[in-house]
């Protein structure tokens, strides 16, 4: 598998490519002004009608977007919500004017900003000071065929922790927006994985605020769906906070996965650590993850790498990996990235047939090999089991 990266750097940077593009820049503005057309808002006003030429957008067929881009796509309660909360946990339905929803973040796009404006009542989980939970907090957004708009907000008090695990199904045309509060010194695991019908399309920005001395570990796993775009995004409140951000998916014949992370170090000694892994499969399936990371000039102490790799297990597959960091301040512990894109590790496939393996099972134990560091890294056992199911099946057509 070809790989392009750069090594950890302190107070400078080493360029490096991906499989499309890739650039480092020492910048002296936020990745928020360069990296958009427009400043994130709430007001869709505030976003121009996207024609497919603008950076964020080059990558992802408006057409397929059901009118969720230009508001045209008009809300009929095309989704089921069940939420399950252990003892101690709690739940309520707010308003937009709630203080809690938002506050993690702005909407940065058109779809974003036509999400936050156009949902009835957003569902606020709260998991207060000092808790923790034996049992996940378990959220099921279940698509009945129609078009939906929803936020949702993820609330831990300081030293909390806790443990979210969300699952999409079903059929339907979701925006959403979803915000993770993270108080000092607490504790947040969200696994949120996308295995909607094949008709399915889903467009999600994720916002997390990180307090001092808190952890965030994000899991995103996607697999159906005719096209998912998602725009995980961290933020920290203080001093001292760490982000774990960890992907796997699986782009099937025909499917659009977009993943386009941003990790905006804006204050001192925090950490991130950004691991996404891909495998695709059929005609015109097509997989694009950006991953842009900001050190701004506050951040001295920062320790961050960022890594996407891809698996094309057929012709016909296309991957865009596009890694972006920028450093406005030499005070660093380290900064790196790499990206890779390849078929399957010839060496490894020898090896096993040498063993008496056949060629298919060895292609499978290559591609189970290659998602399995991160399906074990989640931690509960059940989704493990399922995804690892979920794995088996799409390989089943694949080799």
């Amino acid at each position: 598998m070809a790989e392009a990266q750069n090594a950890p750097v302190q107070g400078g940077t080493v360029p490096a490519g991906s499989t499309t593009a890739g650039q480092i820049a020492v910048a002296a503005e936020s990745t928020v002004a360069t990296r958009m057309s427009a400043p994130p808002s709430y007001d869709v006003a505030d976003f121009p009608v996207p024609h497919g030429r603008e950076e964020e957008w080059r990558f992802t067929p408006l057409e397929r977007l059901r009118g969720l881009h230009d508001g045209t796509a008009v809300a009929d309660g095309g989704i089921r919500v069940e939420i399950s909360t252990p003892e101690g946990v709690t739940q309520e339905t707010v308003g937009r004017d709630d203080a809690r929803v938002g506050r993690a973040g702005k909407p940065v796009d058109r779809v974003a900003a036509q999400a936050y404006s156009a949902f009835e009542k957003a569902s606020v989980i709260t998991v207060p000071k000092e808790a923790r939970p034996e049992e996940p907090i378990r959220i099921t957004v279940h698509g009945e065929g129609g078009t939906a708009y929803a936020h949702q907000v993820i609330e831990l008090g300081a030293f909390a922790e806790a443990v979210v695990v969300v699952d999409h199904t079903g059929d339907a045309v979701l925006a959403a927006g979803v915000d993770y509060l993270i108080g000092d010194g607490a504790k947040l695991t969200v696994v949120s994985v996308q295995d909607w019908d094949d008709n399915a399309v889903h467009v999600g920005q994720h916002n997390a605020l990180i307090g001092r001395d808190a952890s965030f570990k994000s899991v995103v796993v996607t697999f159906g769906g005719d096209l998912v775009r998602l725009h995980p995004r961290v933020n920290y409140a203080s001093t001292g906070g760490s982000a774990e951000l960890i992907g796997l998916y699986f782009t099937d014949r025909g499917q659009h996965q977009e993943h386009r992370l941003l990790v905006d170090h804006d204050q001192p000694h925090c950490t991130s650590n950004v691991v996404y892994k891909g495998a695709l499969q059929g005609d015109d399936a097509h997989a694009v993850w950006i991953g842009d990371v900001l050190i701004e000039a506050a951040a001295e102490g920062t320790d961050t790498y960022e890594m996407n790799r891809n698996l094309v297990l057929t012709d016909g597959a296309r991957v865009d990996s596009v890694p972006n960091l920028e450093i406005e301040t030499g005070e660093i512990v380290g900064a790196g990235h790499a990206s890779a894109t390849g078929r399957f590790d010839d060496e490894q496939l020898f090896y096993l047939m040498a063993r008496g393996i056949p060629e298919a099972d060895a292609r499978r134990l290559v591609v189970r090999g290659f998602f399995a560091e991160l399906v074990q890294q989640i931690g509960l056992p059940d989704v493990e089991e399922r995804l690892l199911a979920k794995i088996e099946a799409e390989l089943e057509a694949a080799v």
